[in-house]
């Protein structure tokens, strides 16, 4: 899913054919020990806030051919990658320091039904303690790729 209306810093006037190159990256990495539905349902919670954190990842609105409208996307790819919890725990680690983007999903999460829930079972463990089953992160490519090291991408 790339942004064919121009270029990623929002050009509008730049030719639709001209190949669109992204300064920053989305990616999310997800512990290696989770089932299909936890891989599928932390994926769409951890991307799910990032356009209200970094408004600019948010493309326009879509419309088929209809003129039936749908909502925006996010305007860049995410890529989604795997790795085991201390790799989580080593990417957690360094994202902070680069004070890149980031949202988490901890293990404790799979046992709540509701945001009020999922924040306080957040807030009630320590940063070094959290159980982290998967992470999203938002940044400069090059800061995420070094973030991103030793995870694999998701098969």
């Amino acid at each position: 899913m790339g942004n064919t209306h121009g270029s990623a810093s929002g050009d509008e006037t730049a030719p639709v054919t001209a190949p669109v190159r992204f300064d920053t990256k989305i990616a999310v990495l997800l512990r290696d020990d989770l089932e299909t539905w936890q891989r599928l349902n932390v994926t769409a919670f951890l991307v799910s806030g990032l356009g209200t954190a970094e408004p600019e990842v948010i493309g326009e609105p879509y419309e088929d051919a209809d003129a039936t409208a749908y909502l925006p996307m996010l305007r860049q790819p995410v890529l989604v990658f795997e790795g085991a919890k201390e790799t989580l725990t080593a990417a957690h680690t360094k994202a902070l320091a680069r004070s890149l983007t980031v949202a988490v999903f901890t293990s404790d999460l799979f046992g709540t039904g509701n945001d009020r829930d999922n924040r306080a079972a957040v807030r009630a463990v320590g940063r070094d303690s959290l159980d982290l089953v998967g992470l999203a992160v938002y940044g400069p490519r090059n800061a995420v790729d070094k973030v991103l090291k030793g995870a694999r991408m998701h098969p």
